[in-house]
């Protein structure tokens, strides 16, 4: 597996958790009324994730 598809997969599972922290930030605002850290902290998570392996990819290129 060379580094531009490891950065590929980095990516999709960055994407991955941002998606499941805003299912889960959706559903515990709807059932409990109030966000909850560990969604916000999924969503922040993989958002810096994603910005880090973007920059990577990009320096990759280069």
């Amino acid at each position: 597996m060379n580094t531009l598809e490891k950065l590929r997969v980095h990516k999709m599972l960055s994407a991955l958790t941002i998606a499941i922290g805003l299912v889960l930030l959706i559903y515990m605002i709807t059932v409990e009324s109030e966000p909850g850290a560990i969604p916000l902290l999924l969503i922040v998570l993989g958002t810096g994730w994603h910005f880090i392996t973007r920059a990577r990819t990009q320096s990759h290129h280069k």
